[in-house]
């Protein structure tokens, strides 16, 4: 069996233990979008799905399969895990890499690790590195190579050895127009393998759906490799073809849209609501949104009739002063009023939160748990800053970077920097930012059943033993915190 090309990409759950355990898996949807594309244009396509693989040397397998004349590399813009440029899926593409050009393959590759570091990658032996958006560029090197159309040179967005020097292609602009993009190759994906993963761990089944790309807002430590400060929108009707698709087709029980923002234009989730409610196709879904834009209008009250369940949002600190210091544009009554009217509409909620931010005091970080006790997110998600090439925090501590400028996976939590204080303070700030919210939630379980006179569900009682434990188990931690701020004195 032949194929013209073989699809990939270099995230590889198997290889982050944080998210192993967690077991949340979702398909490569970047990468579908691209098969999707060339498809469209005649090609034959297959997929490596790296997600569920256990190691890279597994691609040597597909390629003896499917023969393909081109491997893509090409990672899933729209999974911030790859967006975090782990050493361990470095390591992992270049393994690919070495092994398609083994067996003949060119190997071109798109994604926001190989270009902040695309030199690494063509020093591996990857023939070209597709810079910014990718899936029209991808189709023009596979013209190239497979066709014999065009020249590579006139191709946008890309840059190769050339000669004994490195040549590097205008930068290509993005896509305006999303709704012209086909649906991903949703086909390529076992999903019966997902849906076991997940239905085993979580008792249902959730997709990936993004509805938009990029980001206009100016939080100075976040990446922007891809998109830049553009942001561009699906219509809301062709994204609700789209969850009708997966119901027909693969029977969801739940969507993460995975937008960097959702619905940030103006209309767009009260049309969406529409779209859904005179469709009759309601999936629960989570999303991202700033706590600014939820508290205009009705937003928060159309996001729930479109049948949102939960909402992440960047709270990220409690301090108003390292908010301002990350140009986040967000405030604290912000946070904690969207909080609010969030839960009034029957929305869980939870916090992005990150430590470590240049000049964060440890007054500043009892300030971001107290928020969070304030608050009650039904979870949260703790980071510490953690600076990426093109950002202006990351131009800003640049001269303090060792050797090591990449997390090994996404528990490492390394301090790259010279931060407030050691890297293992913040793996222990981590754990008990988790273990005070877990105590402050058991404890309003146990208020709301003292006060209601009656049982709870199972998963509150769960939540409540949970709690228990944490509470327990809280003061060692603390002390353990205590030892290593007075050490760093």
């Amino acid at each position: 069996m032949m194929t013209d090309i073989l699809l990939t990409h270099s995230y590889f759950l198997r290889l982050d233990p944080k998210e192993y355990r967690g077991m949340m898996p979702y398909p490569p949807l970047g990468t579908l979008y691209a098969a999707a594309v060339l498809r469209k244009h005649g090609y034959t396509v297959t997929l490596f799905d790296s997600m569920l693989a256990e190691k890279a040397a597994d691609i040597e397998s597909a390629i003896r399969k499917f023969r393909p004349r081109l491997v893509a590399i090409y990672d899933d813009d729209f999974n911030y895990l790859s967006k975090m440029c782990l050493g361990k899926m470095r390591g992992a593409a270049f393994t690919m890499i070495e092994i398609a050009r083994s067996y003949g393959c060119r190997v071109v590759v798109h994604g926001s690790d190989a270009t902040d570091h695309a030199v690494a990658y063509l020093r591996h032996g990857a023939d070209e590195v597709i810079l910014g958006e990718g899936e029209q560029a991808l189709r023009e090197v596979a013209d190239w190579r497979l066709r014999g159309i065009g020249d590579r040179a006139a191709i946008t967005g890309l840059t190769y050895f050339e000669g004994d020097g490195l040549r590097a292609t205008p930068r290509r602009e993005p896509l305006d127009d999303l709704d012209q993009l086909p649906l991903p190759a949703w086909d390529l994906v076992d999903m019966n393998a997902y849906r076991r993963r997940w239905r085993r761990r979580h008792g249902y089944h959730s997709v990936n759906v993004v509805t938009t790309r990029g980001c206009p807002f100016h939080c100075n430590w976040c990446a922007k490799p891809i998109y830049g400060q553009v942001y561009h929108a699906r219509s809301p009707r062709n994204v609700y073809e789209e969850m009708q698709l997966l119901r027909r087709e693969v029977q969801p029980d739940h969507i993460w849209f995975c937008d960097d923002i959702f619905g940030l234009k103006p209309g767009w989730i009260q049309e969406f609501a529409d779209e859904v409610r005179r469709g009759g196709t309601i999936i629960p879904f989570k999303c991202q949104a700033r706590v600014d834009l939820l508290l205009k209008g009705d937003t928060i009250e159309q996001l729930a009739r479109a049948g949102c369940a939960n909402v992440w949002v960047g709270a990220e600190s409690g301090s108003q002063k390292i908010l301002d210091a990350m140009e986040k544009g967000t405030t604290i009554p912000q946070i904690i009023e969207a909080t609010r009217r969030l839960k009034q509409a029957g929305v869980k909620v939870g916090f992005f939160l990150q430590f470590g931010y240049p000049g964060e005091t440890r007054q500043d970080i009892e300030s971001t748990l107290d928020m969070v006790r304030r608050c009650r997110p039904d979870d949260i998600g703790v980071s510490v800053s953690y600076p990426l090439p093109g950002t202006r925090f990351y131009e800003r501590v640049r001269q303090q970077l060792g050797e090591k400028q990449n997390w090994t996976d996404s528990e490492d939590l390394a301090m790259m920097f010279q931060g407030s204080y050691p890297p293992d303070f913040y793996r222990v700030l981590h754990t008990i930012a988790h273990k005070r919210l877990r105590s402050w939630q058991a404890k309003d379980i146990a208020a709301r059943m003292f006060r209601e006179r009656r049982w709870i569900p199972r998963a509150g009682l769960r939540r409540l033993l949970s709690g228990g434990y944490h509470t327990l188990t809280l003061p060692l931690v603390e002390r353990r915190l205590q030892a290593l701020e007075e050490q760093r004195g």
